[in-house]
């Protein structure tokens, strides 16, 4: 989306070139193999005569619409440059003379063309926020992300910007609706219970369209009807087959029970080299691949390998089941236990280090806006690096 100071015209130059009624782009000096170099120039002349003589703002830009337009009709589709930045900034200009960047956004996603481009998801997103549709600039920043479009770290700072920026207005704008507390007011606190069946059901269903557009997230309205019961036994699961969007997971035996859940350790399609771990909700609770999604999109490429990674959930009208990484190595209370029981002590040094990076891990949580609420050693995964 190009930016310019629209100053009014206040009397055109009249030698100006910027007066032509109908402009023509020069070919003369472009490569046959390269047909949208003499339109780069001519929008680059263009907007660098819109900079120089903002007077003539009006005339000039008709004439860069032209420019823009007529690349469009032309090379739009052409899958030469499928992958060409330069022509993706053409699009977005192209968006942004039109005033119609839903159209542009939807014919690319339909073109499937430059779908792991970041400047696709930010320039959209900075349009719909001009237009006051932040709900909707939240989700395209979360397909981006969801995408790994790069450069993904850029696409995420904004991102964690504009969710900043969106908290102070909302903040600022509840602080101009409410009348000013009195002294017995300012004692009363609003109390919001984060783990409520209502709280979080409110939650998804305000984020039920964002949730069908992520990355592995597969919902049935209807009871699963596998062969295998999910909620059996954990010894009544052990060897069995599970079939799950099309692909097949062999049971090996149980990893854990929760207060909320069943862990399940299995191969994928009969590869014993590719372990999972499955958790099984009842009732369905899509609430964990969501907040997955969210540290997708939030941290860092550098700092996400801290945390755990859902491939996909399957959510069924009865129970649901989250595909994860499977870590082998216990839990951070396991570590602590194997040492109890043999009498014995953890090692100052390695205990110092587990605080570290348990404090490391929250700061970052805290940075981008997210609350564990359950932060203990039996809710952490040893992870050894490769």
């Amino acid at each position: 989306m190009v930016l310019i100071e629209r100053t009014p015209c206040a009397g055109a130059a009249p030698f100006s070139p910027l007066q032509r009624s109908t402009p023509r782009v020069s070919r003369e000096a472009s490569p046959p193999s390269d047909p949208i170099l003499p339109y780069l120039r001519s929008i680059k002349k263009a907007i660098d005569e819109i900079r120089a003589h903002p007077e003539c703002y009006h005339a000039a830009l008709e004439q860069l619409k032209i420019y823009v337009t007529e690349c469009i009709d032309k090379y739009g589709d052409d899958y030469q440059y499928s992958t060409d930045p330069r022509l993706l900034k053409i699009w977005i200009l192209y968006g942004d003379a039109v005033s119609d960047f839903d159209k542009v956004y939807t014919h690319l996603e339909d073109k499937r063309m430059f779908l792991e481009d970041a400047l696709l998801y930010e320039s959209y997103a900075l349009f719909l926020c001009a237009q006051g549709r932040a709900l909707e600039a939240d989700k395209v920043y979360g397909i981006g992300i969801s995408r790994k479009a790069e450069p993904l770290d850029h696409l995420k700072k904004m991102h964690i910007n504009f969710l900043k920026q969106l908290e102070g207005i909302v903040e600022k704008s509840d602080e101009d609706a409410q009348p000013k507390p009195s002294k017995i007011q300012k004692r009363e606190f609003s109390v919001v219970d984060p783990w409520s069946d209502s709280t979080m059901s409110n939650l998804l269903t305000k984020i039920n369209g964002g949730l069908k557009k992520l990355t592995g997230y597969h919902k049935s309205n209807k009871i699963y009807s596998g062969k295998v019961p999910l909620t059996s036994s954990h010894n009544a699961l052990k060897n069995k087959v599970v079939e799950l969007g099309g692909r097949k997971y062999h049971i090996k035996g149980s990893s854990g029970t929760g207060a909320f859940a069943k862990l399940y350790k299995a191969s994928v399609d009969g590869n014993t080299e590719e372990i999972v771990a499955l958790k099984v909700q009842k009732p369905a609770f899509p609430w964990e691949f969501y907040m997955y999604r969210q540290l997708d999109m939030r941290i860092s490429d550098i700092q996400r390998p801290s945390y755990g990674y859902a491939h996909e959930v399957h959510v069924f009208a009865d129970v649901s089941v989250l595909v994860c990484n499977f870590l082998p190595y216990g839990t951070l209370l396991d570590a602590i236990n194997s040492h109890l029981v043999v009498g014995q002590h953890m090692d100052e040094v390695l205990c110092i280090y587990y605080t570290i990076e348990m404090l490391h891990m929250l700061e970052t949580l805290h940075s981008v806006g997210i609350i564990h609420g359950d932060f203990k050693p039996d809710n952490m995964l040893v992870c050894y690096p490769r």
